[in-house]
């Protein structure tokens, strides 16, 4: 599938639960938010129909997020479904990592082909700070589970936010001196107001830089394959990879080729745009007539050319990012 700027989209994420173990801040209030009712989540049945349509019609990749996939019963069963669809999309997961050290040995042998773990943190009590919850030792734990049980190239993903933990880069740069890991930090994206963070804390691809840099001789690692949102790079005795993500002041949107479907069973055409496209009426026989197949080209035709954060006229969007998949 092309959109009408000459990008193929051939990526993706799929959500499964709005529901998460965690409270961080950036991503929701403290007394949390009112959960999807049970009827109103697309069942692992109908979430499989949307992938089966969306593999037919050229997408490669699929990404399993939430919320946190991981609380959801049944996961384990999805993926394995997923990874036996006839065109044999890349079947990936994000994760918080809480449940990660328990489940790894068995997502892997479902087929997961790699997993990305979000983590801002890897001091304890900044990691309660943050998430309002305890559990960096059991993170720490998936991801070396994650590492034994061979879903790799492992990523995590950290977020350095001005005021919080941007002292942490350096600390998370030397996991790629240890591991043969990808740590990929990304600049803060304001998705909604109401948070305890604003744009104000937002700690830049350049200032990310220059901390990196200050670590040792960034080597540049040119791309392989189809172009992704992270600029890679690593050092001279590294045995991972670093990368950046300019989410923000240089974003990628000239790259993207992703769909995003909610758990509630919204396309969402761009992260940062409240246009969607409702998939749950077709897949319920609400909407006679009309084909999941066209409601994705027709998401694909309606993508924008970039989103507009930073500029006089962009509004926050009403959901949350665990009501969006991230």
């Amino acid at each position: 599938m092309r959109d009408s700027f000459g990008r193929t989209i051939d990526y993706l994420r799929l959500s499964v639960t709005d529901r998460c173990n965690l409270r961080c801040r950036y991503c929701m209030p403290e007394e949390g938010v009112a959960p999807l009712n049970h009827g109103e989540i697309l069942s692992y049945e109908e979430l499989l129909r949307v992938a089966e349509a969306a593999a037919r019609l050229g997408v490669r990749k699929i990404r399993v997020t939430g919320g946190e996939p991981l609380v959801r019963k049944g996961i384990v069963g999805f993926i394995s479904r997923l990874a036996a669809l006839p065109e044999s999309p890349e079947i990936t997961l994000t994760t918080n990592g809480l449940g990660l050290a328990e489940m790894a040995p068995e997502l892997k042998a479902a087929g997961l082909s790699r997993i990305n773990v979000s983590l801002d943190t890897l001091r304890e009590d900044r990691f309660k700070g943050i998430t309002r919850r305890d559990g960096l030792s059991k993170v720490l734990a998936g991801l070396e589970a994650a590492d034994r049980a061979g879903l790799t190239p492992l990523k995590i993903n950290m977020v350095p936010i001005r005021g919080v933990n941007e002292d942490e880069i350096a600390d998370f740069a030397h996991l790629t001196r240890e591991h043969p890991w990808e740590v990929r930090f990304i600049e803060f994206m304001p998705v909604s107001d109401g948070l305890d963070y604003t744009p104000e804390n937002r700690f830049s691809a350049a200032a990310i830089m220059e901390a990196l840099g200050r670590e040792g001789e960034l080597i540049p690692i040119p791309r392989q394959g189809p172009a992704g949102p992270a600029r890679l790079f690593r050092y001279p005795d590294g045995l991972g990879r670093l990368g950046v993500i300019p989410a923000v002041s240089d974003h990628f949107c000239g790259e993207c080729n992703r769909l995003r479907v909610t758990a509630d069973g919204r396309i969402r055409t761009c992260l940062f745009s409240d246009a969607e496209i409702d998939l749950r009426s077709a897949l319920r026989g609400e909407s006679p007539g009309v084909s999941l197949e066209e409601l994705l080209r027709t998401a694909v035709g309606e993508k924008p050319e970039r989103h507009r954060i930073g500029e006089e006229d962009f509004q926050h969007g009403s959901r949350r990012m665990q009501k969006i998949g991230g």
